[in-house]
């Protein structure tokens, strides 16, 4: 039972109270004890009050009991929703803390794509932001109301026992029964159920599609205003209808849950009234009694479930993902010394790999060897693995089989954080920091002198100064576009390789410049990175030519391998590749965006 217990969110969600501030959770935790107790306390001194007139007694006393409970019950609410609000804010500070650590302290990738974990991250993302439910700050304090008011109905059921043994169980365990018979005959069912969830991702795509820049062009361009907006209210409508009927009243469990309190509060009341009837019960005794008896009333169902729920939900959401995902996100961490690597060679041995979400295989027995200093670039169509061969060798992911030597040693048994600092890159999807041009171009640190250069070898040049914040929405920020933006990312690969990086891995470097651009941009890389083993991913042929070698994957194996000379010769895939889009070219077409390895 205890087990059981533990294991349910609500048990970790007060656990972790005292982890986010310990001094505000051990004073939420007392005002709230404290005024679940005052209504029991409220009806003895009424009860002594009303004795203290009926037999003629000082008031002094009974007054004094009744007006501090009183003025207490009047002043410890505002006081505990203070400390509910603070308690709460601090809660969800902790646990974005604990959500960002899980998600970015393993080095790995598999726990951010590992479809188990999908739903978990989904609820505990955005729980806080008041989309599926009020924030933190503001649930706690309906928590705390709800549990106020079962503390008093149990402190008021005790108060019962001194009047009959048998009452506070009869009365108290008909209003606790509500709870079971509303909440386990489906009136009240888990609201983050994988269908509510499920809605709950389409509504919230559909709202950022509608509020965030990066669609704006698009949703106008295409007329989709109306659909977007559309599409959200439906989605939501989905959700609220979900919701409701999660937690729809059923008619036969709350005419059952009446017929038992109201049978209940009968035999209670009737016993009292028969007692004070044959003047065994005097009436002060009545009256704390019958106020008791009341106060019992506040163990019915009402608020405290739902908003639980809502906060309880996501903390446990939190608290499993600390764990899944250091698991799922792990990998070895090896000891031996990357300085100075590679110094031979690079070599991919029988490499078979699958991402976590799929399971289908990206690389079946990819087999290459990189002699250390060249220049390699890597050919094929989309989802032949063309990137994963990249993320592989940053050791984002582990193959399921084989391995990726460097001098003849495996990757795996590297220093980590060694053999990164050996490798620079830029993504398709590298990032754009909201911060000064500096931090974009070096975000490890760097002597301006090396900034510049690096920002000349990229010919970024004159784009801003380096203390500007590259977003709009800063004082002084601006934004670049497309191309510029990828020439500092050019820039930060080329800073890292001033820094003593020795592997440059490019994946459509220059996909966002013009043909022109292109070719002042490589002619820059290749100068740049001469004494560095450089990788090249692109789909333009007029880009890849210049490299000492040229890959060809297909269906995640190589297909075939030489300089541009010697695969024009081959008269291969390559060949066929580079001839339709030379073609295409030479007759005006602008081959900007065009995948002719498709």
């Amino acid at each position: 039972m205890i087990d059981r217990l533990r294991d349910r969110d609500e048990w970790g969600f007060f656990a972790i109270l005292p982890e986010a501030d310990r001094i505000l959770a051990i004073g939420w935790w007392a005002i709230l004890l404290l005024r679940g107790a005052l209504p029991a306390f409220f009806a003895v001194a009424m009860g002594m009050l009303i004795g203290a007139v009926e037999s003629g007694e000082s008031l002094a006393v009974p007054l004094t009991w009744v007006g501090g409970v009183f003025v207490l019950l009047q002043v410890l609410a505002p006081l505990h929703h203070a400390f509910s609000t603070n308690l709460g804010s601090r809660t969800a500070a902790w646990l974005y803390d604990q959500l960002s650590g899980a998600c970015i302290a393993p080095p790995g990738m598999n726990h951010l794509e590992n479809p188990e974990l999908t739903q978990d991250l989904s609820m505990a993302r955005d729980f806080d932001l008041g989309i599926s439910g009020p924030p933190l700050n503001i649930s706690m304090d309906f928590i705390a109301t709800g549990l106020v008011e079962m503390a008093g109905g149990l402190a008021s059921a005790a108060v019962l026992a001194a009047y009959a043994w048998w009452a506070p169980l009869v009365l108290g365990g008909a209003w606790l029964a509500t709870h079971w018979l509303l909440r386990e005959s489906a009136v009240w069912k888990d609201r983050n159920t994988n269908e509510v969830r499920e809605a709950q991702r389409h509504a919230d795509y559909a709202y950022r599609l509608a509020v965030e820049p990066h669609a704006a062009k698009e949703l106008r361009l295409f007329g989709l205003a109306d659909w977007t907006v559309e599409r959200f209210r439906r989605r939501r409508r989905q959700l609220f209808e979900l919701r409701w009927e999660a937690t729809r009243l059923r008619e036969r469990s709350v005419i059952g849950s009446l017929m038992l309190v109201l049978v209940a509060n009968l035999v209670v009341f009737g016993s009292m009234a028969a007692a004070a009837a044959d003047g065994s019960l005097d009436l002060g005794r009545l009256v704390t009694f019958a106020s008791a008896a009341i106060g019992t009333s506040m163990i019915a169902f009402g608020g405290l479930s739902w908003a639980l729920d809502g906060a309880a939900a996501p903390a446990g959401a939190v608290v499993r993902l600390n764990e899944s995902m250091a698991s799922a996100g792990a990998m070895p961490h090896g000891e031996e010394a990357a300085e100075n690597l590679p110094t031979q060679e690079i070599r991919f041995r029988d490499v078979h790999f699958a991402y976590p979400a799929t399971g289908e295989p990206i690389l079946d027995g990819f087999d290459l060897s990189i002699p250390a200093g060249s220049s390699l670039a890597i050919v094929g169509k989309n989802g032949a693995g063309k990137t994963t061969l990249a993320k592989l060798l940053c050791r984002l992911y582990e193959p399921q089989s084989g391995a990726i030597e460097v001098d003849g040693v495996d990757i795996a048994r590297l220093d980590l954080r060694a053999w990164r600092e050996r490798i620079t890159a830029v993504f398709q999807d590298f990032i754009r920091f909201e911060l000064s041009l500096r931090d974009n171009v070096a975000p490890g640190g760097a002597p301006d002198d090396v900034v510049l250069a690096a920002l000349a070898d990229a010919g970024a040049t004159g784009l801003a100064d380096l203390d500007t914040i590259l977003a709009r929405g800063y004082a002084g920020g601006t934004d670049l576009s497309g191309g510029q933006w990828q020439r500092i990312a050019l820039a930060r690969t080329l800073c890292a390789v001033r820094q003593g990086a020795g592997i440059v891995l490019l994946d459509e470097p220059t996909a966002q410049l013009d043909v022109r651009g292109e070719a002042e941009i490589f002619q820059r890389i290749l100068a740049a990175t001469r004494h560095t083993t450089t990788i090249l991913i692109s789909h333009r042929f007029s880009t890849v030519r210049h490299a000492d070698r040229i890959c060809v994957l297909e269906a995640g194996k190589l297909i075939e391998l030489g300089s541009h000379e010697e695969l024009m010769a081959l008269g291969g895939r390559y060949c066929t590749m580079f001839e339709l889009q030379a073609s295409r070219f030479a007759s005006g077409d602008d081959d900007e965006g065009l995948d002719v390895l498709d």
